[in-house]
């Protein structure tokens, strides 16, 4: 992911949040986290996060309650070293019930292409196992997503 860098044209900015989404489909905090800088500055929902092992620990918790997470990301917008996402993801709680999360990123990045600033906005919408769009086996890619879902 580090080696499509700033500034951004519409190519490059989609080749690198389908590299971020690719890379957060892993569910490996270590290997996340070396897509940052070290001094990276983040806010996902209420949760303030300063560094890479900060991110490391953050992933880790959340990876361990959202169960089955499959994540979809789509450019919103994009400047010289700036990428905004809209993003989809499916999981499951500790009691099987799924949700799924909609929200928005807004991505700064150093001149070595990691990101230095993860600013993000979620709300997550209880749905059931037959309203899921990303089941096991299906391309996530492949997905239609409605404009009421946009």
């Amino acid at each position: 992911m580090a080696n499509i860098v700033p500034p951004f044209t519409r190519e490059t900015a989609i080749l690198k949040l389908k590299a971020a989404q690719a890379l957060w489909n892993t569910k490996n905090p270590e290997k996340v986290a070396l897509a940052y800088t070290p001094d990276s500055i983040w806010r996902n929902r209420t949760t303030f996060i300063k560094g890479q092992q900060e991110i490391i620990s953050f992933l880790k918790d959340k990876w361990a309650k959202e169960n089955g997470y499959r994540l979809r990301k789509e450019l919103f917008c994009f400047a010289e070293n700036k990428i905004a996402v809209q993003f989809w993801y499916e999981w499951y709680d500790e009691e099987g019930k799924w949700f799924r999360s909609y929200g928005l990123e807004d991505w700064t990045f150093a001149a070595d292409g990691k990101m230095e600033k993860r600013q993000m906005s979620c709300n997550d919408v209880s749905i059931l196992d037959d309203e899921r769009w990303f089941k096991d086996g299906v391309d996530i890619e492949s997905v239609e997503i409605s404009d009421e879902h946009y």
